[in-house]
């Protein structure tokens, strides 16, 4: 088990608005189901304990892109759509925020009675890594968020969150089990259980080395421990700006999206009729399942597929966003089928947006896109939390 990372975000406040939670839900739910279809589930842990991926994640899905608020939107999206298909995809997200946290280990205990995993070590585990960021680590931060992760083959993440009133801020812990996967490969350690599945029993001798990591983690010393880890530092301003993005990347889908149409490339014939905005956020929705960990050191760029419910860096594109999600369940429903042609076309998507950052110059006015991205964002049924976007004056002198 490792403490693999943290992540410092402004503390923001505020209310996810209905018609941006219910897309988060089925976008969330799209983006694991292709991880869990290509990479598999234990992958989905992996991902969720990496601070920059989960950060990346929530900026796609149309969250602020920096502020506290991603954690809980985020994971409680995942929550509400993921748990329906559990028993199908492998994956229990307990825990929440209040008084859902203290709800995560009868959750546990109920789903370990259906998979047949330990839950008392389960509950143990999320008890001990609650303890460590809010007790053994004495950083300032009140922990006020808990979800545990589960898969049904005993690994298991962690995404907690702590606030601080002396800098208004929040720090976001993530955990992963690593080191169980140790045991799943060896037959004698496993148990039968009700479900007359394989049960992984941490009671075992030979889980002695995985409980002593848990209790030596408890016992680092706190500056050690967090040198080791995976930190992200977000910044306090609200606006994105240039030095907030990688340019190069993002330049190369906004030249893929806008200059190139996918007639211009064979491998991506499927995704033909696709709008050039749409594309833009299929490119970096295709990333965030595609991706390897080096590709999210910039989080904010993953708001240029999908905006922010603040308006940053551009109201929330609800046409397109609708679109994105559309195309990638009629893909993922194709490939369940074995018809994975539509599939293949989203993941080429990603090769050739790095292919074409190789000998790629960024030569586009960041200032000027998201001022592009704003006027137009009537056309696309551009939303903020202050309500819907509105054409230019000049426009809208046209349209009368």
């Amino acid at each position: 088990m490792k403490r693999s990372g943290s992540a410092d975000l402004p503390l923001h406040y505020g209310y996810v608005p209905t018609w941006l939670a219910e897309r988060m839900a089925k976008l969330g739910l799209a983006v694991v189901e292709n991880i869990v279809l290509d990479y598999g589930k234990d992958e989905v842990l992996r991902r969720l304990s990496d601070p920059f991926w989960f950060q990346s994640l929530g900026a796609v899905m149309g969250m602020d892109w920096h502020s506290s608020g991603i954690t809980t939107s985020v994971m409680g999206a995942l929550k509400r759509s993921v748990n329906p298909h559990s028993k199908e995809l492998g994956i229990y997200i307990c825990g929440g925020k209040g008084k859902h946290s203290r709800q995560t280990p009868n959750e546990l205990l109920s789903i370990s009675e259906t998979t047949g995993l330990n839950g008392d070590y389960l509950v143990k585990c999320s008890k001990l890594s609650a303890k460590v960021d809010n007790t053994a680590i004495q950083d300032g931060f009140q922990l006020y968020t808990h979800n545990f992760i589960l898969s049904s083959s005993g690994q298991w993440a962690v995404v907690q969150q702590g606030m601080s009133d002396a800098t208004s801020t929040a720090r976001r812990y993530h955990w992963h089990s690593e080191t169980l996967t140790s045991f799943v490969d060896d037959p004698h350690t496993f148990i039968y259980g009700q479900n007359t599945g394989n049960i992984l029993n941490m009671a075992d001798k030979q889980a002695a080395a995985s409980r002593n990591g848990i209790m030596q983690i408890a016992q680092e010393n706190p500056e050690l421990m967090l040198k080791e880890i995976n930190k992200l530092v977000m910044p306090a301003h609200h606006d994105v700006r240039a030095k907030d993005v990688d340019l190069k990347r993002l330049g190369a889908v906004l030249w893929l999206a806008q200059e190139k149409q996918p007639k211009d490339f064979e491998e991506l014939l499927l995704l033909q009729g696709l709008g050039p905005r749409t594309l833009q956020s299929l490119a970096l929705v295709s990333e965030v399942i595609h991706g390897t960990p080096s590709r999210f050191k910039d989080p904010a760029r993953f708001s240029f597929a999908h905006g922010g419910k603040d308006g940053h860096p551009f109201p929330v594109p609800v046409k397109v966003y609708d679109e994105t999600i559309g195309i990638l369940q009629t893909a993922i429903y194709k490939a369940k089928l074995g018809i994975s042609e539509k599939n293949e076309a989203i993941k080429r998507l990603t090769q050739i947006t790095q292919q074409a950052e190789d000998n790629f110059i960024p030569n586009a006015n960041f200032d000027k896109v998201i001022e592009q991205e704003r006027e137009n964002s009537w056309k696309y049924g551009g939303r903020t939390v202050m309500g819907k976007a509105q054409p230019p004056v000049q426009q809208q002198l046209k349209l009368f």
